[in-house]
C-alpha cells in the first residue's frame, strides 16, 4: 500500500491550469526524484501535496486516507512537511532558533525536540559547528542544509524538498543528495523536485514532468537512470 498516492490531480492558479491530471504513488521509505524544466509543474505538485494549493479535481491519499480537505497545518501534523524552494531561513535568527521553529507543531515534547535537533546535527555537522550563528551570514549550501534540517524538526513521514540544489556548487549538491539518501534510509519517505539530473544517483523512483503532465515514471535502477531517464530529460 503506497504511503502517498495522487490520482488524476488537476489544479492551477486563478483560472490558469497547471496540472493536467497527474497520477503517481510513492512507497514508504522511498526516495523519489521529480525532474522537469521550469514551468513543468513540479513545484505546483509539491504545493498541492502540502496543502498550499487547493486541487480542482482528483484525489490525494496519505496513509490510505484522503487529505484533500486538510489545511497545511493539519497535513504537517499528519507528517507531510515541505522544504520550499529558495531556502527561506530566518536570516536574523540563529541556526538553533531556526531549527526550533521547524518543530513548532511538536514543541511541547522537549525531549523529542532535543533528540531531533541532535539528529539534524548528525546529518549536517556544519550546522552543529554554527549552531549559534545567524542564518543570514551562512553560505547558500549551509542555508540549504538548515532548510532541510528545519523540515526534519517537524518529524516528517513524508519530506517534500523543492529544488534543493538550486544555486549550489556541484560538489555541495551531491553531498546534500547523499545526506537526503541517508534520511530516507531511516524510513522517512522523500520526494525531491529537481532540475539537476545528478539527483538520479540517489533515487529509488523517478518522475519526469513536462507541461503539467507526467511523461515518465519508473524505478530508479542504474540502467534506467543511465539510459531512458537521462535521454528523456537531457535529450
Amino acid at each position: 500500500m503506497p504511503l502517498l498516492e495522487l490520482t488524476d490531480v488537476r489544479t492551477g492558479y486563478g483560472s490558469l491550469p497547471v496540472l493536467h491530471g497527474i497520477s503517481f504513488a510513492v512507497e514508504q521509505g522511498e526516495l523519489a526524484v521529480m525532474l522537469g524544466l521550469n514551468g513543468a509543474g513540479k513545484s505546483t505538485t509539491m504545493m498541492a501535496i502540502a496543502g498550499l494549493l487547493k486541487t480542482w479535481s482528483g484525489s490525494i491519499s496519505f496513509e490510505d486516507a484522503s487529505v484533500g480537505r486538510l489545511d497545511t497545518a493539519k497535513r504537517v501534523q499528519r507528517g507531510i512537511v515541505l522544504v520550499p524552494e529558495g531556502r527561506r531561513v530566518f536570516p536574523a535568527l540563529s541556526v538553533t532558533v531556526n531549527l526550533r521553529l521547524g518543530a513548532w507543531v511538536r514543541r511541547r515534547d522537549r525531549k523529542a525536540l532535543k533528540e531531533r535537533m541532535e539528529k539534524v546535527f548528525e546529518y549536517f555537522p556544519r550546522l552543529a559547528e554554527r549552531r549559534n550563528q545567524l542564518a543570514g551570514t551562512m553560505s547558500g549550501g549551509e542555508q540549504q542544509m538548515l532548510a532541510v534540517g528545519r523540515g526534519l524538526m517537524a518529524d516528517p513521514k513524508l519530506l517534500l524538498i523543492d529544488e534543493a540544489s538550486l544555486g549550489l556548487a556541484p560538489k555541495t549538491a551531491q553531498e546534500l543528495f547523499q545526506t537526503v539518501k541517508q534520511i530516507s534510509k531511516t524510513g522517512v519517505t522523500v520526494i525531491m523536485v529537481e532540475q539537476n539530473a545528478g539527483a538520479l544517483d540517489v533515487a529509488d523512483r523517478a518522475f519526469i514532468m513536462e507541461k503539467g503532465t507526467l511523461i515518465f515514471q519508473g524505478a530508479g535502477d542504474e540502467e534506467l537512470k543511465a539510459t531512458d531517464l537521462r535521454a528523456a530529460y537531457l535529450g
